[in-house]
């Protein structure tokens, strides 16, 4: 899976729980999901449980915590997806 398609699904994921959209609308790799897009941290978990979802994957703690910033969540994503492989 190439990186773009899983920023692409990754965004389409979180998007109905941002409350900056203007923010969204400049969503780069930096961009932090809580500080940025003015997610809750209690939408992280449903957003971790949806790309668990839509990825077919499980996403460890320890990872879940790493899931910062868009990056951050693209990386975890396809580490999980190629050790899933």
């Amino acid at each position: 899976m190439e990186r773009e398609e899983v920023k692409k699904k990754l965004e389409e994921i979180i998007k109905p729980y941002v409350q900056d959209m203007e923010a969204f609308g400049n969503i780069s790799e930096t961009t932090d999901l809580l500080q940025d897009l003015k997610i809750n941290s209690a939408h992280l978990i449903d957003i971790v449980l949806d790309v668990e979802e839509a990825f077919d994957i499980e996403i460890d703690d320890e990872s879940v915590e790493k899931m910062i910033t868009v990056k951050d969540s693209v990386d975890t994503i396809l580490a999980c997806v190629t050790a899933a492989v």
